[in-house]
């Protein structure tokens, strides 16, 4: 049978889908993630202040997964932060805390971030996760300046969204 052959009515799929869930107790929920749209905004927000200022940065931004969305290597940012900045997003959507948190948390409670079982996670301060309507739907992850300016970017970029 060719492709073309084949017409699949979604709604009707969709209805039965609901039907079966329904009849067997079944209970769905709905999670959110970030869009590339909202992703890029808050990255063409970061790279317009920075430019201005002839600074350079990484920025990554992941889905709740920690996985990325959308990432930003500025001109003239050496290549350590674009790791860095991917892993600092990873964490907070991970761990839906700030990355410097995380790496705090584990400093005091004698627990080693390698304990989390990925190389990816970080207690470098810079991370930030993305919460909606009380879900975080992503993270950012800002590495190339000191720490406080990192969380003052972080804080602008996460304002867009309110």
């Amino acid at each position: 049978m060719t492709r073309d052959k084949i017409h699949i009515n979604t709604a009707a799929l969709c209805r039965i889908f609901i039907k079966y869930t329904k009849k067997r107790g079944l209970n769905m929920y709905q999670t959110y993630n970030i869009s590339h749209k909202e992703a890029q905004m808050m990255i063409g927000a970061i790279q317009e202040k920075l430019e201005k200022e002839n600074k350079a940065v990484s920025v990554a931004v992941t889905d709740s997964h920690g996985e990325l969305v959308a990432f930003l290597r500025m001109d003239g940012c050496h290549l350590p932060p674009l790791y860095v900045a991917m892993n600092k997003a990873f964490t907070a959507a991970r761990e839906c805390n700030d990355s410097g948190n995380v790496g705090r948390a584990s400093v005091t409670n004698g627990f080693p971030m390698t304990n989390f079982g990925d190389l990816r996670y970080t207690g470098w301060a810079g991370g930030f996760p993305i919460v909606h309507e009380g879900q975080v739907i992503g993270a950012i992850g800002i590495s190339g300046l000191d720490e406080e300016q990192e969380a003052g970017l972080g804080r602008m970029a996460l304002a867009l969204l309110k």
